[in-house]
């Protein structure tokens, strides 16, 4: 039977914390880094975890350990989606446990599910990034046009001299000129899962406008945020970005 790096995530209970639980996904992993320094990893020597890898943390870690245990399942699975995860799962490799030994090797069927993973993922993200960049395109062939405009209206310097040169009655009502502004395309950069914080400033897409927005509950792939005019909204992961 395949184990995908998601079915790593197990649904055993850790012992209830005594103290606050850490607030966000990144602290949660950041701590098991610390904790478990052969296990897992910060950087690009990342290492395909043991199967049941969520029962050993469980019996590990101490009863005022200040990861619930929602937050590691949450932490286990953007661990284990990641793409540094997905390209160590390769056939014939060891999986490590909680002390970095040596577990289970990865057989055929497991490498190919998490290629599979990997692929699907980064098609999405491309797609993604294919579609902002017709946006911002939208956007800019919009500002050519009301730029155009603009230009027609200036007069050229031989009717302003021919202007200057008229008299001007003394109850004549002066006229504004108006120039009509080209609208500035907003880039808008996606925020990773483990970017994701209780607090932080982010711009959340509604319609066709970014707001700007407060993360009140991280619980993904749905993230809780406040907007500025105190609304409470649920919305996507892939719905926010940098403010």
């Amino acid at each position: 039977m395949t184990n995908s790096p998601a079915e790593l995530v197990e649904a055993t209970d850790l012992p209830t914390a005594e103290h606050a639980k850490l607030a966000n996904v990144k602290d949660v992993l950041a701590y098991l880094v610390s904790e478990f320094p052969l296990c897992f990893a910060a950087d690009q020597q990342v290492k395909p975890l043991k199967v049941g890898i969520f029962q050993d943390l469980a019996a590990r870690l101490a009863a005022d350990s200040p990861v619930s245990k929602t937050q590691l399942r949450q932490a286990l699975r953007v661990y284990t989606l990641s793409w540094r995860y997905l390209e160590s799962v390769k056939e014939g490799v060891s999986r490590v446990d909680l002390d970095g030994q040596a577990a289970e090797q990865i057989d055929a069927q497991q490498a190919e599910h998490a290629a599979k993973l990997l692929a699907e993922s980064k098609q999405k993200a491309a797609e993604k990034r294919k579609a902002k960049m017709q946006e911002q395109r939208a956007k800019q062939n919009v500002a050519k046009p009301v730029a155009a405009g603009v230009d027609k209206k200036r007069p050229n310097k031989t009717a302003e001299r021919a202007s200057k040169a008229q008299k001007v009655p003394a109850n004549a009502t002066p006229v504004k000129a108006t120039i009509d502004v080209a609208p500035v395309a907003v880039t808008l950069t996606t925020v990773e899962p483990t970017q994701l914080a209780t607090g932080d400033k982010v711009l959340v897409k509604l319609g066709s406008s970014p707001m700007h927005a407060t993360i009140t509950e991280v619980n993904l792939p749905d993230v809780t945020v406040q907007l500025g005019s105190g609304m409470i909204i649920k919305t996507r992961q892939d719905s926010l970005y940098k403010a």
